[in-house]
């Protein structure tokens, strides 16, 4: 039997004629590129690929490695299909669109911190809170009924920002906010997170033992389902949001009414708290965007957020989160959303690492553009701190 130098040693002859034969594939690769530039051929030929495997796969005299050369070649020929995408433009406008709008917001200036600031619910509500949070307590805000509602006043001029809640840390993510950031097309210029601690309040004169109806809203009932667990007989009734169920139960003066809102919905309309912190989760928290209708990038922006669909086949998912792990890209989250006049295929949304600044960013966005059908860049931005 040989040694295990020995045995090293035949390893490392081997892998430097890999490498060598790896630096020749990537030459002719070089050279497709250029022809494919010149025909405006795409860089991804999805059906040659997986003939290739196929065909790797079949020219092993021990079958039980399929899988590992499969993968080697998986890898050789993502390394290839980057390295031609480096070298042109992509062959379709949108993406050609995409990369020029990286450009663009790589360059833009900051968000300023004035302006008319719109957030969906009433005066105490938790959007309210977080935008008092973000531009300051004297900021000029405005309470719009719905999430819609506040998008559409971005889009249309009528405010300069918008603050809508995209994800608690008990109940997940909102995702009303997801499907109104593609209907609008409003861009990601901040965030903001609010620590929620929902309190039951009530009129004067009423206590624990007169309440037979609380109101809030759905967020609301969900963050305290074990608190409300101990009341079964008390009949739950969902509001727009948590203020105005606060300002209902004081315009109401029923002792047997009660609300589900913040400690300043409270003072605001002069309820008593009868019972602080109900919601189930103590470190509660409501992350919230701050949108507007042209992109910003602060110089210490790190923090993307982008939308894509990709092809309705075997591994595209897996495809593009090979990308953001090539990149070095820490993946915050990753979101999926049905697209309604497609049934089972998904609109996906990510947040992950970085500032469109950086030289690295462009490569990576060139491999995202070879593996997505479309992809949108919605910001690019500071990351809140609970």
């Amino acid at each position: 039997m040989k040694d295990m130098e020995t045995l090293r040693g035949e390893i490392d002859g081997i892998d430097r004629q890999l490498v060598s034969l790896y630096e020749q594939r990537m030459d002719v690769c070089r050279e497709v590129g250029a022809w494919k530039r010149e025909h405006g051929a795409p860089v991804l030929d999805a059906g040659r690929e997986k003939r290739l495997l196929e065909d790797r796969a079949a020219m092993l005299r021990d079958p039980s490695l399929g899988g590992g050369v499969r993968g080697m070649f998986e890898a050789v020929m993502r390394e290839s299909r980057a390295l031609q995408s480096e070298q042109a433009e992509p062959s379709d406008p949108d993406k050609r669109e995409v990369l020029r709008t990286l450009r663009e917001m790589a360059a833009s200036a900051p968000a300023k911190t004035d302006g008319r600031v719109l957030y969906q619910g009433q005066p105490g509500a938790y959007g309210e809170e977080a935008a008092i949070g973000y531009f300051g307590a004297d900021c000029d805000r405005t309470n719009l009924k719905t999430w819609d509602g506040v998008f559409r006043g971005v889009r249309d001029g009528f405010g300069d920002y918008g603050v809508v809640p995209v994800e608690n840390s008990s109940t997940g993510s909102i995702r009303d906010t997801y499907d109104l950031l593609s209907k609008f097309g409003c861009s990601i210029v901040g965030e903001y997170v609010v620590r929620v601690e929902q309190c039951l309040m009530a009129g004067p004169g009423a206590n624990m033992r007169t309440i037979t109806d609380v109101y809030s809203h759905e967020q609301g009932f969900l963050q305290c389902r074990a608190f409300l667990e101990n009341y079964p007989k008390w009949s739950q009734h969902v509001m727009a949001n948590t203020a105005l169920s606060a300002r209902f139960v004081a315009e109401s003066a029923a002792p047997a009414f009660a609300a589900i809102a913040s400690r300043r919905a409270a003072e605001l309309y002069g309820l008593q708290i009868l019972q602080t912190r109900i919601n189930d989760n103590p470190h509660n928290y409501t992350r919230f965007l701050i949108v507007a209708a042209q992109p910003h990038v602060a110089d210490d922006a790190d923090k993307i957020s982008i939308q894509f669909t990709v092809p309705h086949t075997e591994g595209s998912l897996c495809r593009v989160l090979e990308a953001f792990a090539r990149g070095g890209r820490n993946l915050m989250k990753l979101e999926s959303r049905p697209i309604p006049e497609k049934s089972w295929e998904y609109r996906f949304f990510a947040d992950f690492s970085g500032n469109l600044r950086e030289e690295s960013m462009e490569p990576m966005f060139r491999a995202l553009l070879e593996e997505t059908v479309s992809l949108r860049i919605l910001g690019n931005y500071r990351a809140a701190e609970a």
